[in-house]
C-alpha cells in the first residue's frame, strides 16, 4: 500500500510539474505612449492548472516585438524593431530554466528595417526574419551556442499594392515554416502575396529556395500578414490585416489551394480594420483571429475536419486595446492575448468542446505588450 500511494504522491507531483510553464512576453519599449517604461521581456511563470501567472525577470531590450523560442527552450531570439533610428536588429539570449533568467549572448543586423518577426527552425540552425519596413527577409546562422551569426541570406522583394497608404512599396510581415520544416511560408502585407521558399537546415550559407508553386496571389487589398497550419491536417490559413478576412487553404508539400475567403468581423460591422494574428486548436476543430482597429475582440471560427472551411461562431472583446498577438497554451485550456495599447495581457478559459472563450478576470499590466511565447519549466 505504502509502494503505491508513493507512487500515486509521484504521479500528481509530476502532472502538477508538467503544467508549470515559461511564459515569455515581448514588448514595445519606445514609439508610443502605451511603451512607457517598458524594460523589454518579461518572464513569467504559468501554471495551466489554475490559469496564474507570477513575474519571474525581466531582460533589457530595444523593442521586442516579436519573439522565437528554440526548441528545447534554452535559447531565446528577438527581434529590435527600431523602426528607422537605427538598423533593425536580431537578440540572442540564453535562458536558465533553474532561475528563468535571460542571459545576453550577442546581436546581429537583421538586413531590413522594422524587423518585426523571427522563426528558428526545429534544429536551431536557423533564424528566420521578416524586415516589414526594408521589405525583405533574411537569414542568420546560430552557433553551437546559441549565438548569432551575420546573416548569409537576404530577400528583397519589390511591388506595391492597390491600398496608397499602406501598400506603397513590399513589406514582409511574417516568415513562418510549414510542420514539416521543409518550406518557408512568407507574407508580405505590401504585395499582397505569400511566397514559399523551400527550406535545407543542412545549407551552408542560403538554406532559403523558390519552392515549385513560388507565389499564392492574395486578392488585392487585403495585406496578408500572419499563417497557420491545422496540425495533422491538410489545411492552412492566413489573416489578412487591411481587409479583415480569414482565407483558407488546402497545404500540401509547399502547394496552397484557396477553398474559403471569410471576414474575421461580424456583418454589418463598418468600423475600421487591423487585423493581427491567427492561430488554429491543437486538434484543429477551431480558428481564432485578433482584430484591432475599432473591434478589440478575437473572432471564433469552427473548422470542418472534412474540408478545411470555416464556419462563424463570434467575437470576443479583448478587454483592452489593440489584440496585437496572442497565443493558446500547450494545454490548450487558455488562450491569452496581448493588447498592445490596452497594457495589459488578459487570460481567457477555452472552452474545449465549443471552442468559445471565457474572460477569467486575470490579467497582467505590462507596458505595450506585442508577443507571447512559451517553453516548459522542465
Amino acid at each position: 500500500m505504502r509502494y503505491y500511494l508513493l507512487t500515486l504522491l509521484l504521479l500528481l507531483s509530476f502532472s502538477g510539474f508538467s503544467q508549470q510553464y515559461y511564459l515569455f512576453v515581448g514588448t514595445y519599449t519606445e514609439g508610443s505612449p502605451a511603451s512607457r517604461g517598458s524594460k523589454g521581456i518579461y518572464v513569467y511563470r504559468f501554471d495551466a492548472a489554475t490559469g496564474d501567472a507570477t513575474p519571474v525577470s525581466t531582460a533589457m531590450t530595444d523593442n521586442p516585438s516579436y519573439l522565437a523560442i528554440a526548441l528545447g527552450g534554452r535559447f531565446v531570439y528577438s527581434v529590435n524593431e527600431t523602426h528607422g533610428t537605427e538598423p533593425g536588429g536580431v537578440s540572442a539570449f540564453s535562458f536558465d530554466k533553474a532561475s528563468g533568467k535571460l542571459t545576453f549572448i550577442d546581436k546581429q543586423a537583421s538586413g531590413g528595417a522594422d524587423p518585426c518577426y523571427i522563426s528558428v527552425d526545429a534544429r536551431r540552425k536557423w533564424a528566420l526574419v521578416a524586415n516589414y519596413s526594408g521589405g525583405n527577409l533574411s537569414a542568420l546562422p546560430i552557433g553551437a551556442d546559441g549565438s548569432l551569426h551575420p546573416l548569409t541570406e537576404l530577400i528583397q522583394h519589390t511591388g506595391v499594392g492597390p491600398v496608397k497608404d499602406r501598400q506603397e512599396k513590399a513589406h514582409v510581415h511574417s516568415t513562418i515554416l510549414s510542420p514539416d520544416q521543409r518550406y518557408l511560408v512568407v507574407a508580405d502585407l505590401g504585395m499582397d502575396e505569400l511566397s514559399v521558399l523551400r527550406f535545407d537546415h543542412a545549407a551552408v550559407k542560403k538554406p532559403l529556395t523558390p519552392a515549385p508553386d513560388p507565389i499564392v496571389k492574395i486578392q488585392p487589398g487585403y495585406g496578408p500578414r500572419h499563417t497557420t497550419f491545422c496540425p495533422g491536417k491538410p489545411y492552412a490559413y492566413l489573416i489578412n490585416e487591411l481587409s479583415g478576412m480569414v482565407d483558407a487553404f488546402h497545404y500540401a508539400n509547399g502547394k496552397f489551394t484557396l477553398l474559403q475567403a471569410i471576414s474575421a468581423h461580424p456583418a454589418g460591422y463598418t468600423g475600421t480594420i487591423g487585423s493581427a494574428d491567427i492561430h488554429v486548436s491543437a486538434d484543429c476543430r477551431f480558428l481564432y483571429a485578433s482584430n484591432r482597429g475599432d473591434a478589440n475582440n478575437i473572432a471564433i471560427f469552427a473548422i470542418n475536419a472534412a474540408t478545411g472551411k470555416l464556419t462563424w461562431k463570434g467575437v470576443v472583446p479583448t478587454q483592452g486595446s489593440t489584440p496585437r498577438n496572442f497565443m493558446i497554451d500547450p494545454t490548450g485550456h487558455w488562450l491569452l492575448v496581448a493588447n498592445q495599447n490596452g497594457s495589459n495581457v488578459v487570460f481567457f478559459r477555452i472552452d474545449t468542446r465549443t471552442g468559445m472563450l471565457t474572460p477569467t478576470g486575470k490579467q497582467l499590466s505590462i507596458p505595450a505588450p506585442v508577443c507571447l511565447k512559451m517553453t516548459p519549466v522542465n
